[in-house]
């Protein structure tokens, strides 16, 4: 078994510690490393991995979508997404899957304590990681999800893909998350605005005073730990969460698409978050690709 992230830039990459921390844990040698390919590359990559043995890769930008019309098959999950992360070797076909969703609902789950199903949730933003959240959401029987968005047809384009028809488009003017988040328990926000190195925030933070007590607000960003949407959120008494358990979540999904079998996934997101706080080294990539 080969394993390997795809990207540009992928040298930056936290997968291979999660991978190589939880192959470790089961017990098996298996190389996960990450790999170099550029826009356009991608079959050549594809019969370049064929011929070297890789049997799954993850995929990052900007390939998650890229992929789509060069597999094989694709679940219906990714499929409804329009956008993979995950790819396996299996008899020969590549096949793509996406866990960016379900591990955001695990991350839900386990570091909330809060399931989706009969929830209504304000998530901000259209791009790929909000429609893998927000179709996960609605699947997972979230009451309803309102996607905000600055620009309402992506927002809206976002919504068509939902055929459990819960997911609904909305503006991002200030007044309209105010209302919504007092008819909320739960906002997710999976935008870039204050992410490290993002010359961009939110002009105000008076929509949190409108959600009711006990609300979550989970922030897709890891880097940093506490982004100030998460700061503003604590200091009104609100639960919080960042992107570091579904980040963990989403790997220990696509190593249980790699092995095509169950894991222990409290164990495995154990091993992996450990190797995360212990600053795990990483392998570099090769370019193979021309």
């Amino acid at each position: 078994m080969k394993l390997q992230v795809i990207g540009d830039p992928v040298l930056h990459s936290k997968s291979p510690v999660l991978h190589g921390a939880m192959l470790a844990a089961l017990g098996l040698d298996a190389p996960y490393t990450p790999q170099v390919v550029r826009r356009g590359e991608l079959p050549q990559y594809l019969a370049w991995a064929r011929e070297n043995g890789v049997t799954g890769f993850n995929a990052t930008m900007p390939h998650k979508e890229d992929l789509l019309p060069l597999l094989d098959e694709i679940d219906p999950a990714a499929r409804a997404v329009g956008a993979v992360n995950t790819v396996c070797l299996r008899e020969g076909r590549w096949t793509g899957f996406n866990t960016d969703g379900a591990g955001a609902v695990e991350a839900l789950r386990d570091g909330l304590g809060m399931d989706p199903a009969g929830r209504t949730a304000v998530l901000l933003g259209a791009g790929g990681a909000a429609k893998a959240v927000a179709l996960s959401l609605s699947a997972a029987g979230a009451k309803r999800v309102w996607v905000c968005n600055r620009t309402m047809e992506r927002a809206e384009a976002l919504c068509r893909r939902d055929p459990c028809r819960r997911a609904m488009p909305m503006d991002f003017l200030p007044a309209t998350l105010t209302n919504l988040c007092r008819e909320s328990g739960l906002l997710v926000n999976c935008t870039s605005l204050g992410m490290a190195g993002c010359p961009h925030q939110f002009e105000d933070f008076g929509f949190l005073d409108a959600l009711p007590d006990g609300a979550g607000v989970f922030d897709l960003i890891y880097h940093p730990a506490e982004t100030e949407l998460l700061s503003q959120a604590k200091r009104r008494g609100l639960r919080t969460l960042n992107g570091l358990p579904m980040l963990v979540n989403q790997a220990v999904l696509a190593l249980e698409r790699f092995l095509n079998r169950p894991l222990d996934r409290r164990a495995m997101g154990s091993a992996a978050t450990a190797a995360l706080a212990s600053g795990g080294s990483q392998q570099r990539g090769v370019r193979h690709v021309k």
